[in-house]
């Protein structure tokens, strides 16, 4: 004989459900840039400075980097993994850093949240830019 659901066993199950759907999405929810597990290794060249576009940049996807150039010179660095579910960013147009997964848009100057279902700005990667190369720093 099954009984029929009662308001707060539908409760505790859609909530204990949202509970583990939130614990299981968490994981990128971390912004920490320690783990460089991709691959990428400090002091590795990941590109000439003219090989960066002024207004736009480029997406290195084994090294999950993305490289900006907002101004003539400065060079930013940030994360190309996804705030909102961990995809790696898709291209990098018009002052902005698009994923392509669910659409959400970071700004090339420092990475905030232009857009989207993004929770959260890409962190910061540390590089170095010295006579016309840019590197993981």
């Amino acid at each position: 004989m099954t009984h029929p659901a009662t308001r707060r066993t539908l409760l505790l199950a859609t909530g204990g459900a949202a509970a583990a759907l939130t614990a299981g999405c968490s994981q990128y929810g971390d912004t920490s840039t320690s783990d460089k597990s991709s691959g990428a290794t400090a002091g590795q060249e990941l590109a000439k400075t003219a090989d960066i576009p002024v207004g736009g940049g480029k997406i290195f996807a084994q090294e999950k980097v993305v490289v900006t150039q907002p101004t003539q010179g400065d060079f930013k660095a940030f994360s190309a993994v996804c705030t909102h579910q961990g995809c790696t960013v898709g291209s990098v147009t018009d002052g902005i850093i698009h994923c392509p997964c669910h659409r959400s848009e970071f700004r090339i100057a420092d990475g905030s949240v232009a857009g989207g279902p993004a929770p959260s700005p890409l962190p910061a990667e540390r590089i170095t830019v010295e006579g016309g190369s840019i590197r993981l720093a």
